[in-house]
């Protein structure tokens, strides 16, 4: 198998990782706009296998043209580059895997569906960690019981060791987590699908060690088009982030302030938008390499098996990684993608373009993912 994984951070990396350990991938193309981010990545994978080529994401055809005659392409580039890349994928006739982060992008690639059923290939967005593993953990909770109810999913990627005043360490694409912060977030009510305000409705969760008491609030795009495909089926859906106490509030503030509006206004000689100087300082505050993470995924399914009322409790909790140098939030986020994209590539998933919980075979997917060492384990107990 050969494949084409386009962006050579820390997600593209541990993609490229993974990969590696399967004897039948001979060759991985990694592709950046950056001589020196290629040249680290090529470095720390160690590999003959990994081939390098100079590409910007924003230009589709120079992608389309490297893609060509792989068994997939996957974007490990940030949300708003998806939508041309996975017509890029068209045009080479090559699978196309990304990591999601805006479901109206999502949504105008899943109406690709029958243009990626003539050309034989996959289309599957949103195949990192949220949306994503933790959609697939749904669906295979749901797929536990006779009728679902309610589902309740809640993770978030987090220091090992907080640092007050904000608690947080980034392990991931600034401008994403800004987007998870800020717009509107899906969730099913009463069977319908809605809309609900990024970082609202702020609950407490008590989770086992080391983390103890958290919040939890909405996060947009975590849900993702979950929302739509079971719409009229469960009752109640939701995705929340999961933060330790005081950060949701100190984001919050920014927003009322102002710190992500989108319109520029004059800085210094030129003209910046507030957001964008928040992604800086986001990258400059919260960027400190070399501490370590973890990621927690925590997943409800409630509703009825054999006659009675069940709930179906997940939990999971993974470490960075010393040996390989790697977070937490790059295995929970780049393992996915490639576990995703090897079952393209192997045809176990057919020529279209799916939402990530239609798409991904849950029982497989949960397998490949235990076979990597995540500690995932789940209880199912009967409610009175």
């Amino acid at each position: 198998m050969k494949f084409m994984i386009l962006g050579a951070g820390m997600q593209g990396r541990a993609c490229a990782f993974d990969m590696l350990r399967n004897p039948a991938v001979d060759e991985i193309l990694l592709a950046d706009n950056s001589p020196r981010t290629l040249s680290q990545a090529k470095a720390y994978l160690k590999s003959a296998k990994v081939k390098t080529a100079r590409a910007d994401a924003d230009d589709p055809a120079r992608v389309a043209a490297l893609a060509r005659g792989r068994d997939a392409l996957v974007s490990a580039v940030p949300y708003f580059f998806n939508l041309p890349l996975a017509k890029a994928a068209l045009a080479a006739r090559t699978n196309f895997i990304d990591l999601g982060g805006n479901t109206g992008i999502v949504r105008r690639e899943l109406a690709l569906h029958e243009q990626a059923k003539r050309a034989g290939v996959v289309i599957l967005p949103d195949v990192g960690l949220g949306p994503g593993m933790i959609s697939t953990i749904a669906v295979h909770g749901m797929n536990q019981l006779d009728e679902t109810d309610e589902v309740l999913i809640r993770d978030g990627g987090l220091p090992q060791k907080p640092v007050a005043p904000m608690n947080y360490l980034l392990t991931f694409s600034e401008h994403g987590l800004i987007n998870e912060y800020v717009e509107n977030a899906t969730a099913l009510r009463d069977y319908k699908c809605v809309e609900v305000p990024g970082l609202s409705e702020v609950e407490t969760l008590d989770l086992p060690a080391p983390l103890g008491r958290c919040e939890a609030a909405h996060a947009a795009g975590g849900l993702s088009t979950m929302a739509w495909t079971y719409a009229g089926k469960v009752r109640a859906m939701d995705n929340k982030l999961i933060r330790y106490p005081g950060h949701i509030a100190v984001i919050n503030a920014m927003r009322a302030m102002g710190f992500f509006d989108q319109k520029p206004r004059p800085f210094g000689k030129g003209r910046l938008s507030p957001r964008e100087m928040s992604a800086r300082l986001f990258r400059e505050h919260f960027e400190r390499p070399g501490e370590q993470d973890l990621v927690v995924i925590h997943v409800t399914v409630r509703g009825r098996k054999n006659g009675k009322r069940a709930e179906i409790v997940y939990f999971m909790i993974d470490y960075y990684d010393d040996k390989n140098r790697m977070t937490a939030m790059m295995r929970t986020t780049g393992f996915p993608v490639s576990i995703v994209a090897q079952m393209a590539a192997q045809h176990r998933i057919p020529p279209g373009a799916y939402p990530v919980e239609a798409g991904v075979p849950p029982d497989a997917f949960i397998a490949e993912a235990r076979r990597r060492g995540f500690d995932l384990n789940w209880r199912l107990r009967y409610l009175a």
